[in-house]
């Protein structure tokens, strides 16, 4: 997988780029945003795009949450900020620009690598770049799902979710009749443990089969989990 790491400070960042480099990783260093930005320009052919960025946010050109709003821009590649701001409305502000993970500093590089997985199975390959190719996405019997653009559209009529189901919807329809813990899914969606989430997780699931019209989409596995029955065409 190709990386994209934006950091500053070049000893962090080859310290780092060795180990994601023994990991199997192709990284790419961008020393601040706008080599960040250039380097997420649409690729040449047969050049894979970046499956990840680790955004560091003390950048010295411009202000780490400005980038990433920029990349959010032209690009859904997964983001993970990486900073020494450890208060939670500085990772509510990342999040909502659009970041997928939040990383304070000083971090353990098994938790780093494990939130780089877990972010790059959350985004398919097709995902990380715009695509202007309308088969780009998921198709399950009358439900299309488009990845890039975050659109849902069942028998052609579109379908308006919010951030949170259309996450849900694209999660269980990774693996259609999988059951999904409902501990996983609220770890994947929400990105927390805490147990309050689980009847936010119901009401969503509630929601999702209501907006789609579509009562037997999502299953219920009593006492485990959900899993997404794909309907007949």
């Amino acid at each position: 997988m190709r990386l994209l790491l934006v950091e500053d400070d070049d000893h962090v960042a080859a310290a780092l780029s060795a180990v994601l480099k023994r990991h199997g990783f192709d990284v790419t260093h961008a020393r601040n945003g706008e080599e960040a930005l250039h380097a997420l320009l649409p690729p040449g052919e047969g050049v894979k795009p970046f499956g990840v960025v680790l955004l560091d946010l003390g950048l010295p050109d411009q202000d780490g949450y400005e980038v990433c709003g920029r990349i959010r821009k032209r690009s859904a590649v997964p983001v993970i900020m990486v900073t020494a701001r450890a208060d939670v409305r500085s990772r509510i502000h990342g999040l909502n620009l659009g970041a997928d993970d939040y990383v304070v500093k000083p971090y353990d590089t098994g938790e780093l690598l494990a939130r780089i997985h877990a972010v790059s199975r959350r985004t398919g390959p097709d995902e990380a770049q715009p695509s202007e190719e309308p088969e780009a996405g998921l198709r399950l019997g009358p439900i299309r799902i488009e990845l890039p653009t975050r659109r849902v559209s069942v028998d052609g009529r579109d379908v308006a979710l919010t951030r949170k189901e259309f996450d849900l919807l694209a999660l269980l329809a990774q693996r259609p009749g999988v059951v999904f813990r409902r501990e996983q899914i609220i770890s994947e969606v929400w990105r927390t443990s805490w147990e309050g989430t689980g009847r936010t997780l119901e009401v969503h699931v509630a929601s999702l089969r209501s907006k789609l019209g579509l009562p037997a989409l999502v299953e219920t596995v009593r006492g485990v989990g959900y899993r997404l029955v794909v309907p007949a065409s």
